[in-house]
């Protein structure tokens, strides 16, 4: 079991980040620091952690940076004697990637490599270090009707955004092998929940019901995705942290398959149930819009390594997850 003492989390501003942070202080017993290191950029906000910037006056500190300034990256390292990294940061939006590629692939694969670097050169030889790398399920590329993603697959990522993800996860690989960099991977399934930039599916058809906008989707709707709760998410993160096996890589799904359209079908009739409205209205404003380029077809995870070797499971149903989102974005817009 490995004792962490003062965590880096890169983009601790941002959804999953926050919700990391959120929940190392307030759901285990880690009494360390945390540094959260974030750009601040559209899909960044520092309000979601005003609470435990109160609360943890003596654990927790901010230091606002890009991840691919290599000078800012090892002054922080020092300065707070870093000894575990937790690495969130990256540009995840599908449909940004194929308009402006370039700043997916400074981020995700130039910041990666720069954050390794400085790792490498800050920690030298000491092994009671340790480098988590967070990815996304899309490096494997798109699956057929049936079958799951598992921790061998070969990678066929079809995006720009999931191509720049593929190649920060081979450079998580080439210095832990290279330079014997202690480091874990994990690759996650689509997140969902409180505090999530209303940019993603989600949070997006929440708010545009509640606005009464027209629901878009993409294609015949029947794209399908595995979600999984983000408490989820962090405490299999929290598992990985403190008994992965170095230098192993870890898939983390919800077991929890959706068709957009159906997803999107059953959030027009949890709001309504809500807000008691009428189902059907809502159900009214859904578009069907021109697929986007390379949409792939299908994803889903087999989690039964981390399940097996580090005793993960998930928590909450689909039902209990969406309530609380849903929840979450009403009460933001004051419903």
């Amino acid at each position: 079991m490995r004792k962490l003492k003062n965590i880096l989390v890169t983009g601790g501003a941002g959804f999953i980040g926050s919700n990391f942070i959120r929940y190392s202080f307030e759901m285990t017993d880690f009494n360390g620091r945390i540094v959260n290191l974030d750009k601040l950029t559209y899909a960044a906000c520092l309000d979601h952690l005003q609470e435990m910037e109160r609360k943890y006056v003596s654990n927790y500190f901010f230091e606002q940076g890009d991840i691919c300034d290599n000078a800012k990256v090892y002054k922080i390292l020092n300065k707070y004697e870093i000894d575990t990294i937790v690495h969130f940061a990256a540009e995840s939006h599908v449909d940004q990637s194929i308009v402006s590629p370039e700043r997916f692939v400074k981020t995700n694969v130039l910041g990666t490599f720069i954050l390794l670097d400085c790792a490498k050169k800050y920690w030298k030889e000491r092994e009671d270090v340790l480098f988590h790398h967070i990815s996304t399920d899309e490096v494997y590329g798109s699956l057929g009707e049936t079958g799951y993603f598992t921790e061998e697959m070969a990678y066929d990522p079809h995006s720009p955004y999931s191509a720049s993800k593929a190649g920060a996860d081979h450079f998580v690989n080439a210095y832990a092998h290279t330079f014997n960099l202690p480091t874990t991977l994990s690759n996650c399934s689509n997140n969902y929940g409180p505090y999530q930039n209303i940019e993603k599916l989600i949070p997006l058809m929440i708010t545009n019901i509640i606005n009464e906008k027209d629901l878009p989707i993409y294609g015949d709707g029947k794209n399908v995705r595995d979600w999984l709760f983000v408490d989820d998410h962090v405490s299999a993160i929290w598992h990985i942290l403190k008994k992965g096996t170095l230098n192993r890589k870890y898939n983390i799904g919800g077991d929890n398959e959706w068709a957009n359209i159906e997803l999107i079908n059953f959030l027009c009739e949890k709001v309504a149930q809500i807000l008691g409205k009428d189902t059907d209205y809502y159900k009214k404003l859904l578009t069907f819009v021109k697929d986007r380029p390379g949409h792939d077809r299908r994803y889903a995870i087999d989690s039964s390594r981390i399940k097996k070797e580090l005793n993960w499971r998930q928590s909450v149903s689909f039902e209990q997850g969406l309530e609380q989102t849903v929840n979450w974005y009403l009460a933001r817009y004051k419903l």
